[in-house]
């Protein structure tokens, strides 16, 4: 969830004193809220209080939106002078979680300003790490000595337990010493640093089996302490066998919205648009499955970007004037800038690219990839994140160089989503997706899952109803990002950069008028 945490106005001096308010409302099909009669509805969710006296009102007034990457979240913020629309994305994607823009409403007036501040609801979000030993446990096997495990159970409020770990099994030992592992603190106690924690202690057998050992219990507050003697336990009267605590360490897990001040780089093209059956094919009243998805997943990555504008590629065409077949060539045409003004630029530079270049097999996915992955090789601190958008027909020719491409940038700050248009069949794109198989090349298996898969024809709306069907789309596609983005940075250990400090303006004479 994420809360609207400070809404304030600027609002020019026309007279001495304004009562001031804001209506926020949201898109109906944007909140989750699906088989929405029509797209356009608006759904009233809160009115600030007023404040009476003032061109400069700082609402206290916070309203709580849950919040979705994956998801175009449109708003709209009213005042009796104009309104204001965005996304909830972009003000989280701005920095600071910051938004400024003007008022708008009456023709040939400056209406003012409004600023939108927000932060993430800070539900718990620390993750303790831990290691433990034991001395002198049982010995269970009758031909040899025992393989103990540890299992760990958070109390429940009506007095029973819910496993929440086990530990790996130490074979053969009296004396086990288990790996350090960490878990949400959450998992362990559901916030209550109190709440009885129970642990017991098994003797592994290949039949499942177990023999029970021994246990004891403890809470997150005692365990806080740290390795001391109060964090050695013990059961059984004479020479009893210890469990004793080595290390506790407790870290704030970072979310996706800590690392959200990165840039994010899609690129697209392939097919014949000469001809009515293709699907580059330019209809003067619909867009093509091409553009369509590109429009709907467009529009929610540029929130996150801070200047919008975008490098866009195309590959697999014959380019003026000689016809040299080229597997990476810019959309707008200029090598030395390929870069385009937000999703109009590049679906300008598309439709541009479409009459300019005669595209031409075979389909090369490695150059693009490789591309991207220079860029996301040059900055690996953290301050950057790429997304590749790839929008093809199915058909790929150098599949063993492009899983060798993915592989390498999985080591990379970096996700590539692959949208297949058209009716082929998909093999090669669901084989790169990597969900039920993790790819390789080489013998390598790539470290992190980062690509994502979804037909196109999966969301095609019978009804017609592209709005819906698009947003579904986008969704889908996007969904795993922020865990993509997340696995990166725990892989490389980068945590966010320190939130800038609230922006505080400066006094104005008129904020409290006489």
């Amino acid at each position: 969830a994420y809360k609207c945490r400070r809404i304030k106005c600027s609002i020019p001096a026309t007279r001495a004193s304004y009562s001031c308010h804001l209506l926020l409302q949201y898109h109906t099909s944007s909140l989750r809220t699906v088989g929405a009669a029509h797209a356009e509805i608006w759904t009233f969710f809160g009115r600030t209080e007023v404040i009476d006296n003032t061109l400069n009102p700082d609402f206290v007034r916070k309203y709580i939106l849950d919040y979705f990457f994956e998801e175009k979240q449109n708003l709209r913020f009213d005042d009796f002078l104009g309104q204001v629309y965005c996304t909830l994305g972009e003000i989280v994607g701005s920095p600071a979680s910051r938004l400024e823009k003007p008022l708008g409403g009456i023709p040939g007036k400056k209406c003012g300003t409004i600023i939108l501040s927000a932060e993430e609801l800070g539900n718990c979000r620390d993750y303790a790490t831990m290691q433990f030993c034991a001395n002198k446990l049982d010995k269970k096997d009758f031909f040899g000595k025992s393989d103990p495990f540890m299992v760990f159970y958070r109390s429940n409020e009506d007095g029973t337990f819910t496993i929440c770990h086990k530990t790996e099994v130490v074979k053969s030992t009296l004396n086990p010493v288990w790996q350090p592992f960490s878990i949400p603190v959450r998992a362990l106690c559901n916030g209550d640093y109190e709440r009885t924690i129970k642990v017991e202690v098994y003797d592994w057998d290949r039949d499942g089996s177990h023999d029970f050992i021994g246990e004891f219990t403890t809470s997150y507050k005692e365990l806080c302490r740290g390795q001391s003697q109060l964090n050695v336990y013990e059961w059984g009267p004479f020479f009893p066998p210890q469990v004793s605590l080595l290390s506790f360490i407790v870290e704030q897990e970072h979310t996706f919205l800590d690392y959200i001040k990165g840039g994010l780089t899609p690129l697209v093209l392939k097919g014949n648009p000469s001809q009515s059956t293709s699907l580059h094919y330019m209809n003067p009243y619909q867009m093509n499955a091409y553009a369509m998805a590109l429009k709907a997943v467009g529009e929610i990555i540029q929130d996150y970007d801070s200047d919008k504008m975008f490098p866009a590629l195309g590959f697999g065409a014959k380019l003026p004037p000689d016809g040299r077949v080229s597997h990476e060539f810019p959309l707008n045409g200029n090598v030395e800038n390929p870069y385009c003004n937000g999703m109009e630029g590049i679906l300008e530079a598309y439709h541009q690219s479409l009459k300019t270049v005669q595209l031409y097999g075979p389909t090369n996915f490695a150059p693009v990839v490789n591309h991207v992955a220079r860029y996301a090789a040059a900055v690996q601190d953290g301050s950057q994140y790429f997304v590749l958008l790839i929008i093809t027909d199915g058909v790929i020719s150098d599949m063993a160089q492009t899983k060798e491409a993915i592989v390498n940038a999985a080591k990379l700050p970096m996700s590539i989503i692959i949208v297949g248009v058209g009716q082929a069949e998909f093999d090669a794109m669901v084989e790169l997706d990597g969900d039920d198989i993790r790819i390789s090349s080489r013998g390598k298996l790539a470290e992190r899952d980062i690509v994502q898969f979804v037909p196109f024809r999966d969301y095609m709306d019978r009804t017609g109803n592209h709005v819906l069907s698009m947003a579904r789309l986008a969704k889908d596609v996007l969904a795993e990002i922020p865990d993509q983005l997340i696995s990166y940075m725990k892989s490389k250990t980068i945590k966010p950069n320190p939130v800038p400090p609230v922006y505080s303006p400066p006094d104005d004479p008129q904020t409290n008028p006489v």
